[in-house]
């Protein structure tokens, strides 16, 4: 049974999802964007008899606290910090890391920093790589050399229903397969009060995260985590190269591109579910509890 709980972190109202008994081994989970821990919801149910999950949502976005730009500095460094914070509230200091889009940037900064905190990385569509960045970033390249209105309008429009729809169904095998609560619910959440501004300081910060990939590189290198790589190789926003290329880093990395697109857990949660409940026993420390 997944239970939905709230937390104070640094002052700010944090939600997560915990599925699963704490005495088994642990995963936790942190999502993309447009999205929050809601996109791990099916993933959580099916392997909570023999995983312990979490999923806690930034703040800026789903159940967790949106604090205005002038009170809450919206960088990566800072989601890392506050998602850190949680971690050590809960006493979570070993397990598996499942990351995909801005669970990336956030996880890998908590990893490179607690590399005895992680027992195994599970990437889906979590880059770490400049030629995991496809064209469709030239928006946002053209926003951090020099950022303007004139260079803001186009990012905006990533704020927008039709853009949020994209993010769910570019590249997947029949959109006729993807909830259509999944936008109407990610759209309600963008559509806050002061989330608009909240989301356009992380655009533009994003840039950060490119001077990073060295430092996690290194990480990778020298601490060799057991790695599963789940791609949605049709992603508009993170090609399939990004997933490849963590194999220059991690010697026992096991990639598997799946026929789909950004939010790969919509179409191929089954085969994502199947993957982890294979890979982990083999890679980790495993209590099976009777």
């Amino acid at each position: 049974m997944t239970t939905y709980n709230n937390i104070s972190i640094d002052g700010l109202n944090i939600f997560y999802r915990e599925a699963g008994a704490k005495d088994k081994p642990t995963i936790v989970l942190l999502h993309g964007y447009p999205a929050s821990s809601h996109m791990y919801r099916d993933l959580m149910n099916e392997l909570s008899d023999q995983f312990h999950l979490v999923a806690p949502d930034y703040p800026g976005f789903g159940n967790s606290e949106t604090p205005a730009i002038d009170k809450f500095e919206y960088s990566f460094d800072r989601l890392a910090e506050i998602t850190e914070h949680f971690l050590q509230a809960l006493g979570l200091n070993r397990f598996s890391l499942y990351v995909q889009d801005y669970g990336a940037p956030v996880g890998f900064r908590i990893a490179s920093q607690h590399p005895d905190w992680i027992q195994a990385l599970i990437v889906q569509n979590g880059n770490a790589y400049e030629e995991g960045l496809t064209p469709a970033w030239q928006a946002f390249r053209d926003l951090w050399s020099d950022r303007s209105e004139a260079t803001e309008a186009p990012v905006r429009g990533f704020l927008t229903r039709d853009t949020t729809i994209f993010f769910y169904t570019a590249g997947t095998k029949s959109a006729q397969n993807i909830n259509p609560d999944n936008w109407n619910l990610v759209q309600s959440f963008l559509d806050r009060p002061e989330n608009a501004a909240a989301q356009m300081e992380l655009f533009y910060n994003y840039r950060a995260n490119l001077d990073r990939y060295p430092q996690w590189h290194e990480y990778f290198r020298s601490h060799q985590p057991p790695t599963l790589i789940v791609w949605g190789k049709n992603d508009p926003f993170f090609g399939p190269e990004g997933a490849n290329a963590f194999k220059r880093d991690l010697k026992n990395a096991e990639v598997h591109l799946l026929d789909t697109g950004h939010f790969a857990l919509d179409e191929e949660g089954e085969a994502i579910a199947s993957h982890i409940r294979r890979f982990l026993p083999a890679n980790i420390p495993f209590q099976v509890n009777n």
